[in-house]
């Protein structure tokens, strides 16, 4: 059985995949590492240099090749995967977790909760928009879900999630 991890920016989905890998013993894909080495630069500089049309296109299809590998993996998916009609698709009747994480816990996590120099734009605000937008398509696919903000860490996260599974 796949196990997919799904969730917002700083829910700390890799970590937690990798983590969770460990201790069920299987391998793990995280499309955003997958992402980056198909590019050959990372996801950030893809978005600057090509666009998110690009980034997109490259993500659905790594996505969905992750999610028709091995049963027995668990799948890290970028937090814009789920976007994608054909990704949703191929959620139906999976093990999907959605690490959950609130404003706070994100703002901490992309850095974004230090003063810092004005930066044209509103990324706080932007990024609140975002995960409000998000938070029920995740929930909607989960099922399973985890509060990341009260985990210790990954290792915390995995143990809930192990725990979920196998009651």
């Amino acid at each position: 059985m796949s196990i997919i991890l799904i969730g917002p920016p700083g829910a700390r989905v890799s970590e937690t995949a990798q983590e969770l890998a460990a201790r069920l013993g299987t391998t793990v894909s995280d499309t955003d590492r997958e992402v980056e080495l198909a590019a050959g630069k990372p996801v950030s500089d893809i978005f600057l240099e090509d666009g998110e049309e690009a980034f997109r296109a490259l993500e659905r299809q790594v996505a969905v090749a992750a999610l028709a590998g091995p049963q027995d993996q668990v799948v890290a998916l970028g937090s814009g995967a789920v976007l994608d009609q054909d990704v949703q698709a191929r959620l139906e009747n999976q093990t999907v977790v959605y690490l959950a994480a609130d404003f706070g816990t994100v703002v901490k996590q992309a850095g974004l909760d230090k003063p810092r120099v004005v930066l044209p734009g509103n990324p706080r605000g932007r990024l609140r928009a975002m995960l409000e937008e998000r938070a029920r398509m995740y929930a909607s696919l989960a099922t399973i879900t985890v509060q990341s903000e009260d985990a210790s860490g990954p290792a915390d996260l995995a143990e809930q999630i192990e725990q979920a599974i196998t009651r």
